[in-house]
């Protein structure tokens, strides 16, 4: 993938719908502050149906974009390459505008990473609460740290179907529940439910009882709903995945490589860390 000429302007910005909550923006514009880069990273409110015209909109002074929802799995539709994440996922989050567009996903990341802040490196065992784009990329991210068993919970447990063949790929032996059934324990629940999301107190509880260490990938309002009466064990917030998601975002923007360590890598995420 190209790289981004650091001595030239480039614009970029992170579109979804909604999007005026996104902390994207200020993570980014403390990044490019300490990399001395003079990028601009605005937000733009754009739905699903609108982002094949919004795309084509853009001149030649776009390097790229972040997607939040609802556009990462039309977003992956619209990359004419892909990583091995977006590609196992059937999602993108990052799209490299030069010579492509080029489709990352660098949600399964942010997720180990913000796993790893919290001393959470290794899991045999994961309860999965959702069955959308996230969920792909928690699965992805559970097997990277070890799982061996996953048990997907949906409103919709037909709509988990993909999940189920994306564990056997990954060598995951993957269940599918209802919210409302009998919970066993697991090491580690990760909830990728949409933000302000309230399970009913009678499936919320059971869930709290043995799911081990909560990740929730919501951030706001915090604490959720779910964070509120989780039990004994630690919850980790979205925050750390938005954090480490962004960074490779980075990665990908300069040096068009999500594995691309930034120089002072170290300097750049604790300013980052301070804009949250």
């Amino acid at each position: 993938m190209p790289a981004a000429d650091a001595r030239s302007p480039h614009r970029l910005a992170v579109w979804g719908d909604p999007i005026a909550h996104s902390k994207s923006p200020a993570l980014h514009a403390a990044a490019y502050r300490v990399l001395g880069l003079d990028w601009e990273y605005d937000r733009r409110r754009v739905s699903a149906d609108d982002l094949p015209s919004a795309l084509s909109g853009l001149d030649g002074s776009w390097r790229g974009l972040s997607l939040t929802m609802p556009l990462k799995e039309q977003a992956f539709r619209a990359a004419a390459v892909r990583d091995r994440h977006a590609t196992l996922t059937g999602a993108v989050n990052t799209l490299l505008l030069d010579g492509g567009p080029a489709g990352f996903n660098t949600d399964v990341g942010g997720i180990v990473d913000a796993l790893a802040d919290d001393g959470m490196r290794a899991a045999s065992t994961v309860r999965i609460l959702g069955a959308g784009a996230t969920a792909a990329s928690a699965l992805v991210a559970a097997a990277e740290i070890g799982a061996e068993r996953a048990e997907i919970r949906a409103r919709r447990p037909d709509r988990a179907a993909a999940l189920v063949d994306l564990g056997g790929s990954l060598g995951v032996t993957v269940s599918v529940a209802s919210f409302d059934s009998p919970p066993t324990p697991v090491d580690l629940t990760v909830a990728t439910l949409p933000s302000g999301t309230s399970l009913p107190a009678d499936v919320a509880l059971p869930l709290a009882g043995g799911g081990g260490v909560l990740f929730d990938a919501a951030y706001a309002p915090w604490p959720s709903a779910l964070a509120a009466v989780w039990s004994d064990a630690p919850v980790v917030s979205g925050l750390g995945m938005l954090l480490h998601q962004a960074i490779r975002q980075i990665r990908v923007f300069l040096h068009g490589d999500p594995a691309h360590v930034l120089d002072d890598e170290a300097s750049v995420l604790a300013a980052m860390r301070a804009a949250l």
